[in-house]
């Protein structure tokens, strides 16, 4: 069993969307610190230091790789926590993962076969969201490619887990199977994590063509999934969703985020009894 992803604890992946300030970037993370000896299984950070799919050419993307990951290294040193974030292309492995503790593949990259054999290859644990398009079997394949790069590195393989955050459902919206979870877990054999918060994001219609979104259903859906037996948790958080340069309308408020878990927690306890 992994300490990062538990099978008999629940564990979270929280953080803001993209890597901001110090300041803001440090805010959260001293927060999720005190949350986390609240949380059976952990918490671990996640940012990204680059947001390479933004709907606009002229979306903010973050600082890049280089200081990304140097504010990244800044976070673990002040809370203690382990780190998660994004890599887009394979030539970012390596080097991400000599700061980071878990790499991770985005849903839109998740049969990008040259990524995940990267990946694989660091040694480092490996988070790979399931693709809006794909059914819950599909993601055998990615799994297998991560542990394939490990192989060819002479490696044994990191950690796994899969990511469910909902399928296209017409060009805007987004809906969750709550079977994926059982399906995903039989068919890769790595413990299954819920994204609450892009599974609420409705692409292309924010402002401008950017992604809108429904914080209102984070709750509900986040109760459902881990009654249904998903084992971990990714939760997008800011002290101002409002005002973040990325996925705003989808993030729940950082003063909102301990009541949130204080009660899922309880439902796992609960259905886990």
């Amino acid at each position: 069993m992994s300490p990062l992803f538990p099978d008999d604890r629940l564990f979270l992946i929280a953080g803001p969307c993209q890597l901001e300030d110090d300041t803001l970037n440090l805010r959260v993370g001293e927060m999720l610190a005190r949350l986390a000896e609240h949380v059976p299984g952990g918490i671990i950070y996640k940012a990204s230091f680059d947001k390479a799919n933004r709907s606009n050419v002229d979306g903010v993307r973050g600082p890049g790789l280089e200081a990304g990951l140097a504010a990244l290294d800044r976070v673990r040193a002040a809370t203690g926590l382990p780190i998660l974030t994004d890599v887009h292309e394979a030539s970012q492995c390596a080097a991400a993962a000599q700061v980071v503790d878990v790499l991770q593949i985005p849903a839109f990259l998740c049969r990008q076969t040259d990524l995940l054999l990267a990946a694989g290859a660091t040694g480092k644990a490996v988070n790979v969201k399931k693709g809006q398009w794909m059914h819950p079997e599909g993601m055998r394949g990615a799994v297998r490619k991560v542990e394939a790069g490990a192989a060819l590195a002479g490696r044994e393989s990191g950690a796994l887990a899969v990511t469910e955050r909902g399928t296209f459902f017409g060009y805007g919206d987004l809906v969750v199977d709550m079977r994926t979870f059982t399906r995903m877990r039989e068919a890769t054999g790595v413990p299954v994590i819920f994204d609450a918060t892009h599974s609420v994001q409705r692409p292309g219609q924010g402002a401008g063509g950017t992604s809108g979104g429904a914080r209102e259903f984070i709750p509900p859906l986040t109760f459902a999934a881990v009654a249904a037996g998903a084992q971990g948790l990714f939760l997008e958080t800011h002290p101002d969703p409002d005002h973040a340069p990325s996925d705003g309308p989808n993030m729940i408020p950082l003063d909102k985020l301990a009541d949130l878990i204080a009660r899922t927690v309880d439902i796992w306890d609960r259905v886990r009894a």
